[in-house]
């Protein structure tokens, strides 16, 4: 039986031009800093953007961006995400703050459909998602009702960390999902093990990001985080992000 919201939510996204998914095999590899660092340098680059902390394992995005606890989404048929540092921010904690959501199963499904369902995003040239980690039913919510949606894989130089990366990729080509490529995640040596690793999964290996301490201490501080490694890096990972736009080839 076909879910009546899914028309609902194909209207609210059909005026976004690219649907990028950040994700990761597992937490703690610096996914959400990756992708409101990539939101905010395609914002700074003059495109429309919106960002989607759709992270319900621990949404965080709005932490890294300071976002005002008082600050929440206009209610204008649906709710209107507010601007943050000309972002269209859109996140769970704007529904319970940074108390527990102890969501489980069914209740996460519902309220991603939920989000998914209200929000009036309007015209955006990206938006950029903050996935949850791994392979789990809401993961499967997502890719089941957002369409156009290319996935960028965050992982960590750990071998370990690949293994789940690993897991991950055959997941989402076996769902026929694109993948942009591969971002190796707080490099602190020269070892280029994930570098010779990602190729033979058909992937790209886009850049490194190297480790960079004032990473953490510009939590908060959105200007300083793109002055940071992460935000050097964003230029490599913008251009592949173009140029697999361009050549159509995802």
């Amino acid at each position: 039986m076909i879910d009546p919201r899914s028309s609902v939510v194909n209207e609210r996204l059909k005026k976004i031009k690219r649907i990028i998914a950040v994700s990761s095999g597992k937490g703690g590899v610096g996914k959400s800093m990756v992708a409101t660092a990539l939101a905010l340098s395609l914002s700074r680059d003059g495109y429309n953007v919106g960002l989607f902390d759709l992270d319900f394992t621990g949404p965080s995005t709005h932490i890294i961006l300071n976002v005002p606890k008082n600050l929440q989404p206009l209610e204008d048929k649906g709710l209107v995400p507010p601007k943050v540092e000309n972002l269209n921010y859109m996140s769970l904690v704007y529904f319970v703050g940074d108390n527990p959501a102890p969501l489980r199963g069914l209740d996460i499904s519902n309220a991603i459909l939920e989000l998914l369902t209200v929000t009036q995003w309007g015209e955006l040239d990206f938006l950029v998602i903050d996935m949850p980690p791994g392979i789990s039913d809401a993961v499967l919510d997502v890719v089941r009702f957002i369409k156009r949606i290319e996935f960028l894989i965050i992982t960590t130089p750990s071998l370990l960390a690949f293994e789940v990366v690993k897991k991950q990729v055959t997941f989402l080509l076996n769902m026929k999902l694109p993948i942009i490529g591969v971002v190796e995640n707080m490099k602190m040596d020269k070892t280029d093990a994930i570098e010779r690793e990602v190729p033979k999964l058909n992937l790209r290996y886009l850049c490194p990001i190297l480790f960079d301490a004032k990473v953490e201490s510009s939590i908060g501080y959105p200007s300083k985080l793109l002055r940071t490694s992460l935000g050097t890096a964003m230029k490599q990972i913008k251009d592949y992000i173009l140029l697999a736009g361009k050549r159509n080839v995802l």
